[in-house]
């Protein structure tokens, strides 16, 4: 498996030059950005393959920074950030970051981050398989990478889209936390549990936002969520 090009946006020297030699040791290639317009500008001419990025950057917030690259690329966005309150997580989260990973954090785990952004690059590539999700009015388009209700359109994050699909893949059946964290995450780490539940929680808004639509992921309270199977019958008495 080759290693990834990591873009590191951090403005704290220290923190930068300790994920530099961590990333050097393990023989990772890496650039690295000190501030949000020197973030866009290095993605944009390099197209890194991970991008570990600090929110507090002295010119522009990290969020803002997300929304940018969001604009044109789903390259893997891992947040490290010493905001740990849940708001900041949601809005990250929701803005397109893929991982949320708090300050002081442990090499290990992010180690362990960045070789899950790599296999799941690996799996987009292998992905070219042109077929069709339906249930009910929930189309997925796995060849194109998008997602309908009805004839609309719907926008998902990339973290939203692989949670979509892994349900879909597993229609009818009761995913636990756990299974879930490790196959989007890798791991199964605090942080991972309450990502999941917002990124659970605006899943389930965007899909259920038509107040007609019939609900098709259900929460098992403790354990985990399972789609369901729409019957086609239940979509004509709509």
């Amino acid at each position: 498996m080759n290693k990834p090009l990591i873009l590191v946006v951090e403005d704290d020297k220290p923190i930068r030059n300790l994920v530099a030699a961590t990333l050097k040791m393990h023989d990772y290639k890496f650039i690295t950005a000190e501030n949000g317009a020197g973030a866009v500008l290095e993605a944009s001419s390099h197209n890194p393959d991970v991008m570990l990025l600090d929110l507090g950057l002295p010119d522009m917030d990290g969020v803002d920074v997300i929304k940018r690259i969001r604009s044109w690329s789903n390259m893997p966005i891992i947040v490290i950030s010493a905001r740990s309150e849940d708001r900041d997580k949601i809005e990250a989260l929701d803005s397109g970051a893929d991982d949320y990973l708090t300050k002081p954090f442990s090499v290990e785990e992010l180690l362990a981050r960045i070789r899950v952004a790599q296999r799941r690059l690996v799996r987009a590539d292998r992905s070219a398989e042109g077929s069709l999700f339906i249930n009910g009015d929930l189309k997925i388009d796995l060849a194109a990478g998008l997602v309908y209700l009805g004839d609309e359109q719907i926008h998902l994050t990339p973290i939203e889209y692989r949670l979509i699909c892994l349900l879909a893949a597993n229609v009818g059946k009761v995913l636990t936390h756990t299974y879930i964290t490790q196959k989007i995450w890798g791991s199964s780490w605090e942080n991972d549990i309450a990502s999941l539940r917002v990124f659970m929680a605006t899943l389930r808004r965007k899909l259920e936002s038509d107040p007609n639509s019939k609900r098709c992921i259900q929460t098992h309270i403790g354990v985990g969520y399972r789609m369901l199977r729409i019957d086609p019958a239940d979509k004509e008495e709509k």
